[in-house]
């Protein structure tokens, strides 16, 4: 890797990451956080709120990390190729939406030996946050590293 594509690198990387806890935590609306990851199982919801609620949460997550990119890049005079940026916000948009219905996140904790942690709610921690959280930064370093190629 070149000093200059690891520098568009790190750039993409701390813009995304930046741009993905301010759509996470201040962008995204009460209802979109508490209805997102509703299924038939959920009691007295629907699991078409949940998809409805996740994927308007997932359109405002994405079109916040492209905002920033497209801003921050060019204040930064980083040039991004088009192709490798969609395809990079389109990987972000995914892999969040699928954590974000909560079930699959569950289902691979468990599936993976970590189901006590996934459901861990005590001492200070939360793990399904903890793990949400750590999907989407692999997931994010995974589209800067596209995004920058």
């Amino acid at each position: 890797m070149t000093s200059t594509r690891a520098a568009r690198f790190a750039a993409v990387y701390a813009l995304l990451r930046a741009s993905a806890d301010v759509a996470d935590h201040w962008i995204q609306t009460d209802h979109q956080a508490a209805t997102k990851g509703q299924h038939d199982h959920t009691e007295g919801q629907s699991s078409a709120a949940g998809r409805r609620a996740c994927a308007a949460h997932v359109a405002a997550y994405t079109a916040t990390q492209g905002a920033v990119l497209l801003a921050g890049t060019h204040l930064l005079g980083v040039r991004l190729r088009p192709a490798p940026l969609a395809t990079a916000l389109a990987l972000s948009a995914v892999t969040h939406y699928v954590a974000d219905r909560r079930e699959p996140l569950r289902r691979l904790a468990d599936a993976t030996g970590k189901g006590r942690f996934v459901r861990l709610a005590d001492h200070g921690l939360n793990g399904g946050y903890l793990l949400d959280q750590s999907w989407h930064h692999g997931w994010e370093t995974a589209a800067a590293l596209i995004a920058s190629a």
